[in-house]
């Protein structure tokens, strides 16, 4: 177990933790909560071993394993899978092993080399990093692409990848569905319930916490308190005590104002001199209770919009999507996401805008943003349309160099809503309903936290006075104070409403109805979010089958590699033919499976040391064609996928 014993963890000179216990036992999965700056990143770093204990007992098992995301963007160009296969350690371990017996020529170490490579899953390793990087979003496309050729977001969610990968005793979690859609959030849950070590997450997400987590331990004012439950659970138990705590500070306040009355007026008579001496020494006994200090809440609203159009806009025969490349020959054709949309947003909608990724709920928020121009069709703008638009990625609207009231500024410029000051101290004061203050308004964007600038964004939304609100993911790095203010305003606004999420908890208070990106087009949900997650689950669990299908039933020897079969990358015209090649590919990868099993079979039996280590590299040469032939697997089966739509 994990054990903290009256631990002081200070950072330069600040004491975050101040004689803090708390126990975490084997398997538990906790929610580390506390406001922003408590001090559970701290926490953390302490038990990965980043920072140790400035005073007190820290302790835990010496042999468990740790795994946790790396915060560094990996520069590489090794290809997806290979790097998230790299996160298994145990696995990295055996083929170093592997490597430096055949290097000796030991027959005997290269047999127990063979065997440590095999327990460690080598056989699946492919397999078990390219399921994981599918259940987080890629397309099946995407798994031999370098990790370089991915962004900055995309790129974290293979680091995340790489940590599931890691066999471990203790997985450590700081806001993993910041980068997440709500498919690839939903698959997130579900691997980590059937994660059977210790898990401790940092998270604001209260229905991931409430999913996943049976322990919460919340970090205030330097202590640590253990909950059972998860964070609703804690939720209710926190506001209990609370009101109990009130309560008992406000009756000890009344028996203290009693007792030191008393000692005021008896305290000069010499009949009641000793009484009043004695309750001068019971106020000093009594234990004080602390007042209930609550957090300040952090709240806002919007303005009501100037006009409301009715409809905020029309979409006709509309196609969205993106134009070619600067550098794709002349007379290429635009890349388009979603067909013929026909639809009507109306005023004072509130739409949930769902779909699993990659299917175009960005490139339609980016449209009607005005962001991408449509690829062809009409969309028609009511008049004195007035958008909001909180771009998924922050800085797509900011300007990193500038600081906040320079982006008010530069607003102010560009035109003032009816009702609006420009003056440079009305800005400074609408900075400041937004925690703006003092020297921060003039701190660089560049500098901010994710928080911070997810904050400011809102506070230049606000004061546009929109009457379409347009928010792609708007709670990444929000904490929970900020995203409650944020559903509260959402809910009093009178204007319309199209949100893309994967806060489940911000969808299900501000949504009254869903759009449904899927498959090219755009059709109304008829279901709730326990609904669309079962979609999600569905589909997730046929795209993993779809990838084991190459997987069934391995094995008899071979003394090399069958040669790999070349794949044109570009769509064939002759569907019969590709379909022919894929059934091709199938005996092959089949014949190879076959002989797998019957080469392990062999390996589990009693030989002679020489032998096990020559069966041992006839295995790996199968491991390495089948990894070649299961990748041509995946392109083809894509591109007949493509070529039948």
């Amino acid at each position: 177990m994990i054990t903290l014993k009256s631990v002081t963890l200070r950072r330069s000179a600040k004491v975050l933790l101040d004689n803090a216990s708390v126990t975490l036992n084997p398997g538990e999965k906790v929610g580390l909560v506390g406001r922003n700056g408590a001090g559970k990143s701290t926490l953390f770093a302490l038990l990965n071993g980043t920072l140790h204990e400035d005073a007190g007992d820290f302790s835990m098992p010496a042999q468990w394993r740790m795994a946790q995301v790396a915060q560094d963007m990996p520069e590489t160009d090794q290809s997806a899978t290979d790097f998230v296969i790299e996160g298994d350690t145990a696995l990295l371990a055996a083929q170093k092993e592997v490597h430096a017996a055949e290097a000796g020529e030991d027959g005997e170490r290269m047999a127990y080399a063979y065997m440590a490579l095999h327990d460690a899953g080598a056989h699946d390793a492919q397999a078990r990093a390219q399921a994981l990087i599918l259940g987080l979003g890629f397309k099946t496309t995407e798994l031999c692409n370098p990790v370089n050729s991915f962004s900055g977001g995309w790129r974290m969610r293979l680091q995340l990848a790489r940590a599931l990968m890691c066999p471990s005793d203790l997985l450590l979690l700081d806001e993993p569905t910041n980068h997440l859609d709500l498919d690839a959030l939903v698959w997130l849950e579900a691997w980590l319930k059937r994660y059977d070590g210790t898990l401790v997450v940092i998270s604001h997400d209260r229905e991931f916490l409430d999913a996943i987590t049976n322990v919460t331990v919340h970090i205030d004012n330097g202590k640590l308190t253990r909950y059972g439950g998860n964070y609703s659970t804690f939720e209710d138990t926190r506001a209990l005590q609370m009101e109990l705590q009130q309560n008992a500070y406000a009756k000890q306040q009344d028996k203290i104002a009693h007792l030191q009355k008393f000692i005021q007026r008896f305290k000069a008579k010499a009949s009641k001199a000793k009484q009043a001496q004695s309750r001068v020494k019971a106020l000093d006994r009594m234990e004080k209770l602390a007042p209930v200090l609550a957090s300040a809440d952090f709240t806002f609203e919007f303005k009501e919009p100037a006009n409301l159009p009715n409809p905020m806009l029309a979409m006709e025969n509309a196609c969205f999507g993106y134009p070619p490349l600067d550098d794709a020959p002349a007379g290429s054709p635009p890349t388009v996401i979603v067909h013929d949309v026909n639809k009507s947003v109306m005023a004072g909608e509130r739409i949930g805008i769902l779909g699993a990724n990659g299917q175009g709920k960005s490139t339609l928020v980016k449209t009607v943003a005005r962001a991408l121009a449509p690829v062809s069709g009409v969309v028609t703008e009511g008049k004195g349309l007035n958008i909001g638009y909180f771009a998924q990625q922050e800085l797509d609207v900011l300007r990193p160099l500038d600081n906040p009231l320079e982006h008010m500024v530069r607003l102010a410029k560009e035109g003032l809503p009816a009702g609006q000051s420009g003056r440079e101290q009305d800005l400074r004061t609408f900075l400041g309903t937004f925690n703006f203050s003092g020297d921060m308004v003039k701190q660089p964007v560049g500098t901010m936290s994710g928080g911070e600038k997810a904050r400011l964004v809102l506070c230049m939304i606000v004061w546009q006075r929109p009457n379409l609100l347009l928010l792609d993911e708007p709670t990444n790095h929000l904490d929970l104070a900020t995203r409650e203010a944020l559903a509260m305003a959402l809910n009093e606004f009178e204007g319309t409403v199209m949100l893309v999420s994967h806060d489940r908890s911000l969808l299900r208070s501000v949504c009254d109805e869903f759009w449904l990106v899927s498959r090219g087009g755009i059709e109304p949900f008829d279901g709730d979010l326990d609904d669309y997650q079962r979609y999600l689950l569905d589909e997730a669990k046929r795209a993993r089958e779809s990838l084991k299908a190459s997987l069934k039933n391995p094995q008899e020897t071979v003394t090399q590699a069958p040669p790999v079969v070349a794949v044109n990358k570009k769509i064939p015209e002759n569907l019969k033919a590709l379909k022919r090649d894929l059934g091709k590919l199938e005996q092959t990868i089949l014949d190879l499976q076959t002989k797998k099993h019957a080469l392990e079979a062999r390996l589990a039996t009693s030989l002679p040391p020489q032998q096990i280590g020559e069966l041992g590299l006839e295995l790996q040469k199968i491991d390495e064609g089948l990894s070649a032939h299961e990748e041509n697997w995946l392109l083809l089966s894509e591109q007949i996928e493509a070529a039948t739509l």
